[in-house]
């Protein structure tokens, strides 16, 4: 039988950092199966479901790479086939009508809490004629849940877990309006899509164990269940806003590329032996269920931060030159030319040995494509004392008659004036930095002239050095 799997969120927010794992262990799965990946917009709650969420879960996933197959699926556009399951439970007898007033349950509900019992439907209307029925309520469907007996999930993750049906009431399948409850959705949806695993959080468990009853009464065989732990924060806490939990997208506005992340995530809660650093191609290879642990992760930023700056350094230059590109032109408040383009892939392998966020790299790359004059940063500027000037001087008029414009002859031609004057190498190459970075922090600085080239760095030299 063919792997299907499917990512199912609901639309009422971002593609949260939780969703983002559990929609990449679902497409890895059925791309190591060489199955099929659906995705299902679960947008039934029309209170709370918005188009924009929509646009950014789908926005979140495509930007991932995470591509799912046909078209993506609305689970409210369904409606009419969840009611038509429910109305063919009813006429099998594994449902019925409930005519209980909003009332009647508050009032149950109050009850119950007042003897300390768990607040369930009591199953008042479980076998009760429908001519008893009170006039002007419109009733809800129910699902004749069994009563005895218990309910077993073969969990691929968590292993056999049980659940006696004395604990689970007869859930509301059908509101008194017509319109289907989740419960009811979810089970007729991935029937009829097909789906073979389902792998979700293990925050839905609870609700495992009432849809496996749907299947049972309407003779479906269920899929594979996976619930995975969630993810917590670096405290061991639910991961939350405080812990700086952010959307997809967020993620690529801090500057981090795909892979990273994809990579990342993978880690968390998924295991091969010692492997940290899994390409995309590797983990479609090796992903299996057996590989996710039943302990909660924790987020650790630092080591995402450190793996981003690993697939920085093995990113095509053209790749990042076009993805900080963006950001240059809001820093400068202009747009890029070709000479700038040029300039940037000429600089890149000095800049993102450096970077460990797109960030980084743009903050990093910016000094190559500013205008003259320079504006120089305060550590910069107290380096270009009056000596230090006159010395720049010197070395730009030995600059002018470099035989070759390299960063190896550059490099000489300082080292021999530094010989010359008794200087160390720091004392002439760090105002040199100053005057063509405009800070203390770049690349190597005789790689960075390499790259502005002769009559740029000696334009620098000069703003500084007095029209050296």
């Amino acid at each position: 039988m063919s792997v299907v799997t499917r990512f199912a969120p609901s639309p009422t927010g971002y593609l949260h950092i939780g969703g983002a794992r559990t929609a990449l262990f679902n497409w890895l799965y059925a791309r190591h199966h060489g199955g099929t990946f659906l995705l299902r917009i679960e947008d039934t709650d029309r209170a709370r479901s918005t188009q924009a969420a929509v646009d950014a879960i789908i926005d979140g996933l495509s930007w991932l790479g995470l591509t799912w197959d046909g078209d993506a699926v609305s689970q409210f556009e369904r409606r009419e086939r969840h009611a038509e399951v429910a109305h063919a439970m009813l006429a099998q007898g594994k449902a019925y009508r409930c005519y209980c007033s909003p009332e009647e349950l508050e009032q149950m509900r109050e009850e119950q809490k007042a003897a300390g019992l768990p607040m369930r439907y009591d199953g008042r209307w479980r076998d009760r004629d429908a001519s008893e029925a009170p006039a002007g309520v419109a009733p809800v469907i129910r699902l004749k849940a069994p009563r005895e007996g218990e309910t077993v999930l073969q969990d691929k993750v968590q292993g056999e877990v049980r659940v006696q049906n004395s604990q689970l009431d007869d859930m509301v399948l059908l509101r008194a309006d017509g319109t289907p409850t989740y419960m009811l959705s979810v089970v007729v949806d991935d029937q009829d899509m097909g789906v073979t695993q389902v792998i979700r959080g293990d925050d839905h468990l609870t609700n495992t164990f009432r849809q496996l009853q749907i299947y049972q009464a309407m003779g479906w065989t269920p899929p594979d269940f996976a619930h995975i732990p969630l993810i917590h924060g670096p405290d061991g806490a639910k991961l939350s806003k405080r812990h700086g939990a952010l959307g997809a997208e967020a993620y690529r506005d801090l500057g981090y590329l795909p892979e990273a992340l994809r990579n990342y995530l993978l880690r968390l809660g998924w295991s091969h032996g010692d492997d940290e650093i899994i390409s995309t191609e590797d983990a479609v290879s090796w992903f299996n269920l057996e590989g996710i642990g039943r302990s909660p992760s924790r987020m650790d930023y630092a080591k995402l931060d450190n793996l981003n700056g690993h697939y920085i350094r093995l990113a095509d230059d053209d790749r990042l030159v076009g993805l900080i590109g963006p950001r240059l032109v809001t820093a400068l408040g202009r747009e890029l030319g070709d000479t700038d383009h040029d300039l940037l892939r000429h600089a890149m392998p000095g800049l993102k040995a450096r970077a460990k966020t797109l960030v980084e790299l743009a903050a990093g790359a910016q000094f190559y494509v500013t205008a003259r004059p320079l504006p120089l940063d305060e550590k910069a500027a107290q380096l270009l004392s009056d000596e230090a000037r006159g010395q720049l001087a010197v070395i730009a008029s030995r600059f002018k008659d470099a035989s070759d414009w390299t960063a190896a002859t550059l490099e000489g031609i300082v080292r021999a004036y530094a010989e010359e004057t008794g200087l160390k190498l720091g004392k002439v190459a760090q105002p040199l930095r100053a005057a063509l970075s405009g800070s203390t922090v770049s690349p190597p600085i005789f790689e960075v002239a390499e790259v502005l080239g002769r009559a740029e760095t000696l334009a620098r030299i000069g703003d500084v050095a007095g029209g050296a």
